[in-house]
């Protein structure tokens, strides 16, 4: 690491935070562990810092998010008096051709290490409905084909068949597949000559492929770029005037944040999907508000979470009286989030019940979300003091685990 002047920049934001030296070690550390690169960094580890030792890369980046959760704004290499990341890609200014950098990115074994260890941002900068509608505007269409809706059904059914993948063997099976087929066949499609409605009928279909690549990102722990692909999700469906995929996308963002421990930043993509979704049927309505109640008890809003949770309730027994959809919100994923919420509020008897009933209606096809939530039911038995149905569980979760 090379030795260079003090670093009043990186004073001043600490002291704008309230930062011990110490503290702001431990800030920094926790940061690193939740991307996958734990850190044992200390009080004279700040003290080198702030007198001009330049911290590698990963620490920088690590440093940039501590101060920015703290600060509630983004806070960039410039302002805490760091040079600007040599290999950071120019990002294009058009929607699709950042989704097309992005994808060739994520297919480039050279590049993956980059992506991997970029941060969840609390701060990222999520753009509004009309925001999106006027980067339409920015979209070239190419000349060289031209599509119909032959292809946008081509698109619907390949995210149809990775998605199948994720439930059965998790995103890391799938991410490359779609990130190769977002490269090579959507990227063309979304360039093309096509009639107005084919158009629109394209970039909603990529706008789901790219949320739901977003989510197997997730699923691998890729925080960092599986936010880059849900914001090209909400500008794809922007452009597509599709508000479903727009409000699914932001509470995707919002269950990301929630399982991260960002309870606030959680409950603002909540609020913001229920407030973009477009007139709602009960399943959508109970889809939505799950995951508010789960984003409000984490912040120990008891009164919202318990009016957000019964609101849910009442709206599956309408939908559930209606029809019985398959793939979609369910029985199941309630009683996910009543014991979410639960847990949250510190009920940890009822929460154990809850996510037991929820493990006892999933649908068997659904084999990635068994193991994950299995995972975190025995972690809630055994906390519960159910040492030998946490021991049964955890083996039901081996059992369902794909060899890899």
């Amino acid at each position: 690491m090379a030795k260079r002047q003090p670093n009043p920049s990186l004073a001043r934001l600490l002291t704008e935070g309230q930062f011990t030296q110490g503290a702001f070690a431990r800030a920094v550390n926790v940061v690193g562990t939740e991307y996958g690169r734990p850190t044992g960094y200390s009080q004279p580890n700040v003290s080198q810092w702030l007198a001009g030792t330049e911290p590698e890369a990963p620490a920088r980046a690590a440093i940039l998010e501590a101060l920015t959760r703290r600060l509630g704004r983004l806070v960039t290499h410039t302002e805490a008096g760091f040079p600007p990341p040599a290999d950071q890609p120019t990002t294009p200014t058009g929607t699709v051709e950042g989704l097309i950098e992005l994808g060739r990115q994520d297919m480039d074994p050279s590049r993956r290490s980059v992506l991997g260890a970029s941060l969840f941002a609390v701060a990222m900068n999520v753009p509004g409905w009309q925001d999106v509608l006027a980067r339409a505007e920015s979209i070239q269409r190419g000349v060289t084909i031209r599509i119909g809706m032959p292809e946008v059904a081509s698109v619907i059914a390949m995210t149809e068949e990775l998605s199948g993948i994720d439930d059965k063997f998790g995103g890391r099976a799938a991410r490359p597949m779609a990130a190769s087929y977002l490269v090579n066949q959507v990227g063309p499609y979304l360039r093309a000559e096509a009639p107005e409605a084919v158009r629109k009928a394209m970039m909603s279909a990529a706008s789901d492929l790219c949320y739901l690549t977003g989510y197997m990102a997730v699923d691998e722990g890729l925080h960092g770029l599986a936010q880059r692909y849900y914001v090209k999700a909400l500008e794809l469906a922007g452009i597509a005037d599709d508000h479903l995929t727009y409000c699914t996308t932001l509470r995707g963002m919002s269950v990301q944040a929630v399982d991260l421990g960002h309870g606030r930043r959680a409950l603002h993509l909540a609020d913001a999907a229920s407030a973009a979704s477009p007139v709602a049927g009960p399943r959508m309505r109970a889809f939505l508000a799950g995951q508010q109640a789960h984003s409000a008890a984490q912040i120990g809003d008891t009164a919202t979470a318990m009016r957000l949770i019964g609101e849910a309730e009442r709206a599956m027994d309408r939908a559930e009286s209606e029809s019985k959809a398959f793939g979609s919100y369910d029985p199941s994923s309630l009683n996910y989030h009543i014991g979410q919420v639960r847990y949250e509020l510190g009920h940890l008897t009822g929460a154990v019940e809850s996510l037991e009933l929820s493990d006892k209606l999933r649908n068997d096809v659904y084999r990635r979300t068994r193991v994950r939530y299995g995972a975190l039911l025995a972690e809630w038995q055994l906390k519960a003091g159910k040492t030998d149905h946490a021991w049964a569980t955890w083996h039901a979760v081996l059992d369902a685990m794909p060899c890899r």
